[in-house]
């Protein structure tokens, strides 16, 4: 191609190159733009391989750690179609739209929040949307909602590796992905998909987290995998990740996520992880 003559759009054009070639060959830019009144630090994604890892949980609970070590918290809830963040803090009712931006709502402890069962009339009415709209959608809650200085915003992704993952990886400036596992033997492959996604992508991966690790019982205090040993270890070392921690199966977690009182669930599980956020440059 370089000893050729590449044909610029502009008729009559018969250079090698110039400003129009290099624009007509150059990478499109799909890059949407936070709203001008926004203030957004740090952006973490939180992903999964497949469903029923309970990833939502796992971006509930951060957002409150975070939030109780002092850095102004929000969550984005891109799983458009099974938004669960809202219900987890106790959220209900609308966002109020006004005429420079749509306003999240906050939780007790002033989590800001945007999700799509904050926009319908009935939060149990289902989301029966097409991919463009799901993806255009995400897109609309970084634009045109109002973040007010926001030092870490998690964003729930649904699971997989379709279009929202896609959009939020090529649209938002995401400095790292947390992906969330379970201890069953198909989390190599579950792990896999992920991880070769962000490397298309480009997407630092921060590490794994591994969710419903083990029962602790109340009677004798010992620790039972009730999903068979963790395949973790050799799904991390397979892919030069870091494990950064271990959630167990808790019912205690479970009653305040229904009753919405994630923020006063007490766990010294994700510290570390934390700290590791608290120190990204």
């Amino acid at each position: 191609m370089s000893e050729q003559v590449r044909q610029c759009s502009d008729a009559g054009c018969d250079k090698t190159s110039c400003e129009n070639c290099s624009q007509a060959n150059a990478a499109p830019d799909f890059s949407a733009p936070l709203h001008e009144m926004s203030t957004v630090k740090k952006v973490i994604g939180i992903v999964s391989g497949k469903g029923g890892v309970g990833k939502s949980v796992v971006t509930a609970l951060l957002a409150a750690a975070m939030q109780k070590a002092g850095q102004k918290t929000a969550v984005l809830d891109a799983d458009i179609t099974g938004p669960s963040i809202p219900k987890a803090f106790g959220l209900h009712g609308k966002a109020n739209a006004t005429e420079i931006g749509l306003l999240p709502l906050q939780t007790a402890s002033g989590i800001e929040i945007i999700s799509t069962n904050l926009l319908l009339n009935n939060e149990t009415d289902p989301v029966v949307w097409r991919g463009p709209i799901i993806a255009g959608t995400v897109k609309q809650f970084w634009s045109d909602v109002i973040w007010t200085d926001i030092d870490y915003m998690f964003i729930d992704m649904p699971p997989g590796t379709g279009d929202v993952p896609l959009t939020v990886f090529q649209s938002l400036p995401v400095d790292g992905i947390i992906i969330v596992t379970s201890p069953q033997e198909l989390v190599s492959m579950i792990v896999g998909k992920a991880v070769k996604m962000a490397s298309m992508m480009q997407i630092p991966i921060l590490g794994l987290i591994e969710n419903y690790s083990y029962f602790k019982c109340p009677d004798n205090g010992k620790k039972y995998q009730v999903f068979g040993p963790s395949h973790l270890q050799a799904a991390a070392a397979d892919y030069g990740l870091e494990i950064l921690a271990r959630l167990p199966i808790d019912p205690a977690l479970a009653a305040a996520c229904d009753s919405g009182n994630i923020e006063h669930y007490q766990t010294d599980t994700l510290n570390d992880v934390i700290e590791l956020l608290k120190n990204m440059e």
